[in-house]
């Protein structure tokens, strides 16, 4: 019998008692709330629990700038007293009105293997957002991109990254059982990272390079990037590159803040890749970081009191995987080849850390001009995961 299907038969389970549904109104039910992911976890090899102080922020309407167009609320399911779900329903004012639809979204969702349970919290999620007018629910989703999306679908027996959800397999079950439909699928890939530079891959950069006067910008110092611009300048090239994807919503300048604060000071600067044009105008940028995965299951939520030595370890010494978080290149600059010139970049300083493969992290399914830069590159298809829709009215 395979880990997952263990895993599986083993999920907690708790029946034959009422499930009762009640909001999240306060700090302490909002730590409830963001314990409980972690603890139906804990014994999972595969999943990674995120940080309490983050998943925390991200949920305080006082911290995440994301609410300046969002709201949400997060509700529990309770069975005799006991914890046995949680689900946080949001509305995004700004995408809805970006793609002119009446959409709320669902996220942040886990539960027992009862179909009482998820049933009940899924009804308290439709019930929130459809007094609000909204016609369809739709998830799993957070406020905006920069949160984890897509439910599982494939791969249950490989381990998680930091950007993305873990579930159970029994999740899209019971989802499908409820009457949701599939809305967008994405795909990650384990990129086997090459002892050296393809030639083709190496010939295209230098003719990229040269035909459009491009070169690359590195930085050794974090203080050094922020004061050039260009935190600004990565998140506004976000905004411009990934304005027709699935559900994107434009970062404001507070959200943008928010995040140079949170993200730049922990790169890696030797995975970060600039290229600027004659003028020195950012036309693209690739971003990767150590996996923090098994750090992270190590510090089980917690920074203190060893949770940061973890972290700190995992980003300092050698690394045999790396996460590919971000890649964005100007619309007008797409398709000629400048992809290229960000694995040019990366390959040594990926082999010089140790590393053996890269994670791509969720790429949707239609986007093949992502996609097709892994051809140059020995690599496999190893996760799927899924948005679901259901009609309101």
């Amino acid at each position: 019998m395979t880990f997952v299907k263990k895993l599986y038969l083993c999920a907690p389970t708790l029946k034959n008692m009422a499930v009762t549904i009640r909001p999240v109104n306060s700090k302490s039910e909002l730590k409830q709330f963001v314990k409980f992911r972690i603890d139906l976890y804990k014994e999972n090899p595969y999943a990674i629990p995120p940080l309490y102080m983050d998943e925390m922020g991200t949920l305080d309407p006082k911290k995440n700038p994301a609410f300046e167009f969002c709201e949400a609320q997060c509700f529990l399911a309770y069975r005799d007293g006991k914890i046995v779900g949680r689900i946080a329903a949001f509305i995004n004012h700004k995408a809805n009105e970006t793609w002119n639809e009446k959409n709320g979204r669902f996220g942040f969702i886990d539960f027992i293997d009862d179909e009482e349970v998820s049933s009940a919290l899924l009804k308290a999620a439709e019930d929130w957002v459809k007094a609000k007018g909204m016609n369809h629910l739709h998830g799993p989703l957070g406020f905006t991109d920069f949160d984890q999306e897509g439910m599982l679908v494939e791969g249950f027996d490989q381990l998680g990254t930091m950007a993305t959800i873990y579930n159970y397999p029994y999740y899209p079950q019971h989802i499908e059982k409820l009457g949701y439909r599939k809305d967008a699928d994405w795909v990650e890939f384990k990129i086997y990272i090459p002892d050296s530079i393809p030639d083709k891959h190496k010939r295209i950069s230098e003719i990229v390079m040269k035909k459009y006067n491009l070169r690359i910008l590195k930085h050794t110092s974090p203080k050094k990037l922020i004061k050039e611009g260009y935190g600004n300048k990565i998140f506004e090239l976000v905004n411009n590159s990934y304005s027709h994807l699935y559900g994107f919503t434009p970062l404001s300048t507070k959200q943008i803040d928010y995040y140079i604060k949170m993200y730049l000071s922990m790169l890696k600067l030797e995975f970060l890749t600039l290229i600027v044009d004659e003028n020195d105008d950012l036309i693209a940028f690739g971003v990767a970081m150590p996996s923090l995965s098994e750090a992270l299951q190590k510090a089980q939520g917690k920074l203190f009191p060893f949770g940061f030595i973890h972290i700190l370890k995992a980003l300092k010494v050698k690394n045999p995987i790396v996460d590919l978080l971000l890649i964005a290149v100007r619309p007008d600059y797409q398709s000629k080849g400048v992809n290229a010139l960000m694995f040019y970049d990366l390959i040594p300083h990926f082999k010089n850390a140790g590393v053996v493969y890269a994670e791509s992290n969720p790429e949707l399914v239609e986007n093949e001009k992502v996609q097709s830069q892994w051809e140059y590159f020995k690599f496999e298809q190893h996760k799927r995961r899924r948005a679901f829709i259901k009609d309101l009215k």
